[in-house]
């Protein structure tokens, strides 16, 4: 048998060098993560700032957007107002006409009801015609605070009827 005398020299020289050499791995495999890091955050940085000038971007035509279709609204509310009016006065103009007819068949005191059923219905015509639509809107808010009991019943009123024409 051969015996092998151990260098304690040598054996604390490669201890040291082991562990030298894991220090610099270690050291090495920090250097990369805090690269990786840095470069994580860098492009979330990218990203974030892409992200932004989108958002921005969509808001902006989310507004414009808004904005034109408020105005078309607003533009069909005031033709539907100027075609109420329109027909409001057209439906008085035609109780007029008739309240001669009510005259001779029926009696002049029925004719005179027909003539103040066509000047209320045209007076509510020239009213409409010369409010605006923000003071038409406070009136009928007004007009629910006042009486809610009567505008409930007004609008199950006007949905029947609706509904049956639609039907």
């Amino acid at each position: 048998m051969v015996e092998t005398v151990a260098n304690p020299g040598a054996t604390a020289s490669g201890t040291d060098a082991a562990k030298n050499h894991f220090a610099k791995a270690m050291e090495e495999a920090l250097a990369g993560a805090r690269a990786l890091g840095e470069e994580a955050q860098s492009r979330a940085g990218e990203y974030r700032e892409k992200l932004y000038q989108k958002k921005d971007g969509l808001s902006g035509e989310a507004k414009v957007r808004s904005d034109e279709y408020k105005d078309k609204a607003f533009g069909f509310a005031n033709d539907g107002k100027s075609k109420a009016c329109t027909a409001l006065s057209s439906l008085g103009q035609l109780i007029t006409e008739n309240a001669g007819a009510l005259d001779e068949k029926v009696g002049v005191k029925y004719g005179d009801y027909a003539r103040n059923a066509a000047q209320s219905v045209q007076d509510t015509a020239k009213r409409l015609d010369e409010k605006s639509l923000d003071e038409l809107g406070d009136d009928a808010i007004e007009f629910v605070r006042t009486s809610p009991a009567l505008a409930l019943g007004m609008a199950a009123a006007a949905g029947y009827l609706i509904g049956r024409v639609l039907k």
